[in-house]
């Protein structure tokens, strides 16, 4: 076959910046008269027609001839690992299905192509493949991992053991549709991937509506995939293992007629003939486990063929281009003649592509809606009273979680096995432990709403992934255990900074803060996630809040719920503590940032910045030792630090509905000026920065140190030199 430059009037207008178009395919005008998927139909009329399976492979060869293009055009990206599962995805989009989800971030050259091929990049004003090109890996465009800010993209990509966790949630939500996902075998050894999927399974047995589609090449980033030397039957005992009733394996392998050595093959290289007999296999068994997985079956399609098939190298050395893979260079030259087109090919495909599903994955996935949920009408708050019985504050919040939950059928609360002990059992009174064992003892029912898997990657997951979609969820943890699960909340914040629409904000309730663990030791005392979260403020779009009291967390749960596109943590005691604010003073504080608690007379003022709820008894106590020498103390409690930054120090005005509340240099000054300031918290001291940032007083932090096992909470600050005595002193000398 030769390939050409055609002149320009000869293409339609998408075509420009194809470099090279080749001559009509064998049986062309036989299969390539009109398009398989017909005009107002949605997908081909069957998996065994042949004019689908023609096409379904000319489509396929035009995601490898885009990834490879578009890569090349920056000499950057990944074309190998989508290349070796072309037949697949076509299969997919040709059978109608565009609510298409990925776990590999480096399959996001070859989504693009589908994108544009289905117009649904137009939306971003890319036309035309030179745009394409252009656009690619550039500020404003195509990133170079996945991004919800693509227009038809369902979820990000970027870090493995995540792509279930978007596709189980969006199964959970959309329970009519099919949610397939393709997962590299490189990425396969990941621990969350079948872990997450067994516990959801168990959970949900009748929601099977997402679709895994292993992409077994052989290769993962830089060598070998760790799966490689597995049989066909061990893979598949492999995943039957896991919990899978029905698994669907097409090998390439089996139709080779070119004698290719090893295991894992090109199709790409057999005759015509053997690649479509390969293409009607892969769109048959696509066909099969997509109605399986309908139909109420754990299925997982598995495509079996060499990565890099089609592009300009295999194995692992087709993973990425590097400066040398230019589209000049020889190698990439003949690598996209190889799959090059006719115009009337191309012509062809992107009308089915556009017809495909009904319309763009632009205009049809199901993240292009908001979800329409519930109301959940007014929450009922109970407002204790200033100085009367100490409460606990999750116990308070966990009376909302409940009466959300009943408001929200479809809402979920996650947690790895642990909600009584973090004081909100009635979590599980109320909604029910999700168990297939029915047990009133345990509030365990098979139709509960709290998700208790024993993993946080699996809670934070599921989580996450809901509000993403558009749904509630909570996702509640010990403070020292949630940095497992932070990599997709992480994540799942970034998408929703970049989102092109409004979903509910992802809220989590992390307790047990590691002064109230000194019997467990250091193991359990881990308040470092809190830096995570102070360096995650600056993103503009993350609301770390520390509820002063039982009251305080109930005003904080009520307006994270209001909230849209924001990460919001809640982290709070499960032990007694005093009352000390109303709800009208922590909502001004979710305004200001801070709520003054105390302020006395004196000669010198002293400021106490506090974050925490338990750090508050040693500063009342060294507020008496500073009072009873006449020293003026205010204590200020810090409850939205997010808000204390100034405007400049975040990319609030960069996020989507964005927040650009802060308050001003007057209001600071009103809280927390003094002739001197101290910064004081039981976790990370970074969470501290916007005040040191902003005070131009004489200044110190007091902060978490490292953990040890004591008998008490105040043994436990005494190691961190969070004392009363230690607060006294050094106030004393600061204002000395």
């Amino acid at each position: 076959m030769t390939a050409t430059t055609p002149k320009a009037t000869s293409a339609p207008k998408f075509c420009e910046g194809i470099q090279y178009f080749g001559e009509t395919k064998p049986d062309f005008d036989k299969y390539g008269k009109q398009s398989a998927i017909q005009d107002g139909k949605t997908a081909i009329n069957g998996s065994q027609d042949p004019t689908a399976v023609y096409q379904t492979l000319l489509y396929a060869d035009a995601l490898r001839y885009l990834t490879l293009q578009i890569t090349g055009s920056k000499a950057s990206g990944h074309p190998g690992g989508f290349a070796s599962q072309a037949e697949a995805y076509a299969a997919l989009v040709m059978l109608g299905y565009k609510n298409i989800l990925t776990e590999v971030g480096h399959h996001a050259p070859g989504f693009y192509s589908a994108m544009f091929l289905d117009r649904s990049l137009e939306d971003m004003d890319i036309t035309t493949v030179a745009q394409l090109r252009e656009r690619y890996r550039e500020k404003h465009g195509l990133l170079g991992h996945l991004s919800g800010m693509i227009p038809g993209i369902l979820a990000p990509a970027g870090p493995l053991g995540q792509g279930q966790h978007f596709a189980m949630a969006a199964a959970y939500l959309n329970r009519d549709k099919l949610f397939p996902f393709t997962v590299g075998d490189g990425g396969l050894g990941e621990p969350y991937i079948m872990s997450a999927i067994a516990h959801f399974n168990t959970a949900f047995p009748k929601i099977t509506n997402f679709l895994p589609v292993l992409v077994w090449n052989g290769y993962s980033q830089e060598h070998h995939s760790m799966v490689s030397l597995k049989t066909n039957d061990e893979m598949g005992n492999y995943w039957v293992g896991n919990g899978f009733e029905e698994v669907v394996i097409v090998d390439a392998k089996d139709f080779d007629d070119r004698n290719q050595p090893g295991d894992y093959v090109d199709s790409t290289e057999f005759s015509f003939e053997r690649r479509l007999l390969f293409t009607k296999a892969v769109l048959e068994g696509i066909d099969k486990a997509a109605k399986s997985a309908l139909g109420g079956k754990l299925t997982v399609f598995i495509i079996k063929q060499l990565k890099g098939a089609g592009v300009h190298a295999t194995g692992s050395k087709s993973h990425n281009l590097y400066p040398k893979d230019t589209l000049d260079a020889a190698h990439m030259v003949e690598a996209l003649k190889k799959r090059a087109l006719s115009v009337e090919a191309w012509e062809l495909v992107r009308n089915n592509c556009d017809r495909a599903g009904g319309g763009p994955a632009a205009k049809i996935a199901v993240t292009e809606f908001e979800l329409q949920l519930p109301e959940l009408g007014k929450l009922p708050l109970e407002e204790f009273q200033v100085g009367g019985e100490p409460k606990v504050s999750t116990t308070a919040m966990g009376l909302l979680v409940g009466k959300v939950g009943q408001a929200d059928k479809n809402f979920l609360v996650t947690n790895a096995d642990g909600n009584a002990a973090s004081g909100i059992g009635n979590i599980n009174e109320a909604l029910k432990i999700i168990h297939p064992t029915q047990d009133d003892d345990y509030n365990q029912a098979p139709q509960g709403q709290v998700y208790e898997p024993l993993s946080e990657d699996a809670c934070a997951g599921l989580a996450a992934g809901l509000c993403l979609m558009g749904g509630r969820s909570l996702w509640c943890s010990y403070e020292s255990f949630a940095i497992n699960g932070l990599p997709i909340w992480q994540t799942v914040t970034q998408a929703m900074a970049e989102l092109r629409r409004a979903t509910p904000s992802t809220i989590t309730l992390f307790t047990a803060g590691a002064l109230e663990q000194g019997r467990n030791g250091w193991t359990h005392q881990r308040p470092e996630i809190e830096a995570y979260f102070a360096s995650m403020m600056r993103n503009g779009n993350i609301f770390p809040l520390f509820p002063t009291d039982a009251n305080s967390i109930q005003a904080c749960y009520e307006w994270a719920l209001t909230t849209k596109n924001k990460g919001i943590v809640i982290t709070a005691s499960k032990s007694p503590l005093p009352i000390r604010t109303t709800f009208e003073q922590t909502r001004q504080a979710l305004k200001d940032g801070a709520v003054v608690l105390q302020e006395t007379d004196g000669n010198k003022k002293v400021v106490f910045a506090v974050i925490g709820d338990m750090m508050l008894k040693p500063v009342y106590e060294a507020a008496e030792h500073l009072q009873s020498e006449g020293i003026s103390v205010k204590i200020v409690s810090i409850v939205n630090p997010r808000r204390l930054y100034r405007p400049h120090d975040t990319a609030w005005d960069l996020c989507s509905h964005s927040d650009g509340d802060f308050i001003d240099d007057a209001k600071f000054a009103e809280i927390f000026d003094g002739d001197a300031l101290i910064g004081i918290t039981g976790g990370a001291a970074a969470m501290l920065e916007p005040v040191m940032l902003r005070s131009n007083c004489k200044r110190d932090t007091f902060a978490w140190r490292r953990g040890e096992t004591t008998a008490s909470a105040g043994e436990l600050m005494a190691f961190n030199g969070l004392t009363a005595e230690g607060l006294k002193e050094r106030a004393i000398e600061l204002v000395g």
